[in-house]
């Protein structure tokens, strides 16, 4: 029987959301109002409510079915008045005319608010295809290793940041990732993760060794900032060219992490540049990679031309790496708590890295109760057994 009235209830659920079927609610209010109005006789007049419908449905109608709504509570109003005996009142042609006004403001409100949701809807769009193409995914195994990434928008309406994430192989062999951080948010921030990016691969194209990947980074991160604030200065002739990201690009720095996993998988190299750092699940064990020697972050130019220190750890047989940005780690419950990480993945030391950030999403969205204030993104990588 249960298996019979699925389909019934599934049916009638369509009808609920469909855009004439929401009619249902507001023409039952005015029936029900008209109805009181009429058994209430002369010493009970609340007709005059009916007027408040249309107005009410403006926030999640359409414009045709508050049209709809605004003629039934037209005539409902009549009938009303005529129960009333206000029909040839001086008053009445003043509450048809309140009628109009608010049904004809009702229909433009709606009207107005379908526009800005279409419009928000292209954004968001757009913003999606834009960090889709931005992060491209990356591959499940990576010469010996095991590969996931995750990324987590905070905010459905943005929809876009600038955590960003890349893998590669190099020519030698070696792993190589990168997780970042870019300062602000929206197209700007895009913009700066592009740069970065783009430094990333070029990089691996030329084989730059870990210890002078910083500085090259920085360097090319710099180059193309300067490039972009040229772009918004007047051209020779007096015409000003547009910004392609507006002045927040030209203040423009990152946070990252920059690992070098050997061929044998023996060994990690890590550079970090102001970046959380890195942890290291081995067993039930969880390891905080902290680096030797602080560094700044890549583009604010103060790195300079020296070789960056490196970090090296080994790397055993099932040993997890996990990359991440702030915002798992800034993400707090209800209670103002900051997200545990550590603590939560000495639980799931035994999975792969797929079923690890499958874990860390659901857990992470349920601490925050589905409220993430920052942007997140997650690399993790796993040496086989």
């Amino acid at each position: 029987m249960e298996a019979m009235g699925s389909p019934g209830r599934s049916r009638m659920s369509r009808a609920l959301r469909s855009p004439w079927g929401r009619l249902a609610a507001p023409l039952a209010v005015v029936a029900v109002l008209l109805s009181a109005d009429l058994a209430g006789g002369t010493a009970i007049r609340i007709g005059g409510l009916m007027i408040a419908v249309p107005a009410l449905c403006a926030v999640f109608l359409g414009p045709g079915q508050i049209l709809v709504i605004t003629v039934v509570t037209m005539v409902c109003v009549v009938l009303a008045a005529q129960n009333n005996h206000q029909f040839d009142t001086t008053n009445f042609p003043v509450v048809m005319a309140t009628v109009v006004l608010i049904g004809v403001g009702a229909v433009a409100g709606s009207a107005l608010r379908v526009r800005r949701e279409r419009q928000l809807a292209q954004v968001r769009w757009v913003a999606t295809a834009a960090q889709q193409l931005l992060l491209r995914p990356l591959p499940g195994r990576l010469g010996p290793l095991t590969l996931a990434s995750l990324y987590m928008a905070a905010e459905e309406e943005a929809a876009i940041g600038g955590d960003l994430y890349a893998a590669t192989v190099l020519d030698n062999g070696d792993a190589r990732l990168m997780v970042g951080d870019v300062q602000g948010k929206g197209m700007a921030a895009v913009e700066v993760a592009n740069f970065l990016l783009a430094g990333f691969r070029r990089a691996a194209r030329r084989s730059v060794d870990l210890p002078d990947l910083p500085c090259y980074l920085d360097k090319r991160l710099r180059e193309d900032l300067a490039d972009a604030a040229e772009s918004a200065l007047p051209a020779p002739d007096g015409v000003r060219t547009a910004p392609r990201s507006g002045p927040r690009t030209l203040e423009g720095f990152v946070t990252a992490v920059l690992v070098d996993v050997a061929a044998g998988c023996t060994r990690l190299r890590i550079a970090n540049c102001g970046h959380p750092p890195p942890l290291l699940v081995r067993d039930s064990t969880v390891r905080r990679l902290m680096p030797e020697v602080p560094a700044l972050p890549l583009g604010l130019g103060d790195i300079g031309e020296e070789r960056h220190d490196v970090d090296t750890y080994p790397m055993e047989p099932g040993d997890i790496l996990l990359l991440y940005t702030d915002g798992v780690t800034e993400t707090r419950d209800e209670g103002g708590v900051f997200y545990p990480l550590a603590d939560r993945l000495c639980s799931w030391s035994a999975d792969t890295p797929d079923v690890l950030l499958r874990h860390l999403h659901d857990d992470l969205l349920a601490y925050a109760a589905e409220q993430l204030t920052d942007d997140v993104a997650m690399v993790a990588i796993q040496r086989a057994a």
